[in-house]
């Protein structure tokens, strides 16, 4: 009866143990901030000709609740970017307040009016190689971004575009 009550005690002692452990990492997993989110200070404009308009997420990713919509054209200020997801700020018109969206459903534009365009870097600071010089007042395709620099791609080649550089409505030119 001895040998069964000590090693029933060594059991309880290591399934107790076992769910303190399981418990906290599982608290560590669903209270961690995603690894991959980066914050960004960047304006662009929503390009998706969804009548509805595009779908405001509270969290990135489709399988989250949509909390708003914003209509075509509209300017948003990117806070964040996590993946393909960027993390969005009271729109010009329609949804108010903080949002996820797809980062393919928004564009920004070349600044550089009355000039001979704005250069597209290798990395996001100015001592980089520039790849390209692109026309000004162009609509170019937004990847993502990184502090205040915006990630595109234009004619196949991607790169950086300086913040002075950016124009995030699309219906002016920012000059």
């Amino acid at each position: 009866m001895k040998k069964f009550t000590s090693q029933l005690v060594m059991g309880l002692a290591l399934s107790f143990t076992s769910v303190i452990v399981n418990s906290t990492m599982t608290n560590q997993l669903v209270l961690a901030k995603p690894t991959n989110l980066h914050k960004c200070d960047i304006f662009a404009y929503v390009t998706d000709t969804d009548p509805q308009g595009i779908n405001v997420r509270k969290a990135a990713g489709t399988r989250n609740r949509i909390v708003g919509k914003i209509p075509i054209n509209e300017t948003v200020k990117i806070i964040a970017i996590a993946g393909n997801w960027v993390q969005i700020t009271n729109a010009s018109d329609g949804f108010q307040g903080t949002g996820w969206v797809f980062v393919k459903n928004l564009g920004i534009s070349t600044k550089g009016y009355a000039t001979n365009g704005v250069d597209i870097y290798t990395n996001a600071n100015l001592q980089s190689r520039k790849i390209i010089r692109v026309p000004a007042s162009l609509n170019i395709k937004l990847l993502g971004c990184k502090g205040d620099w915006a990630k595109v791609e234009y004619k196949g080649l991607k790169g950086w575009l300086a913040k002075e550089d950016q124009c995030g409505a699309a219906l002016t030119s920012c000059s």
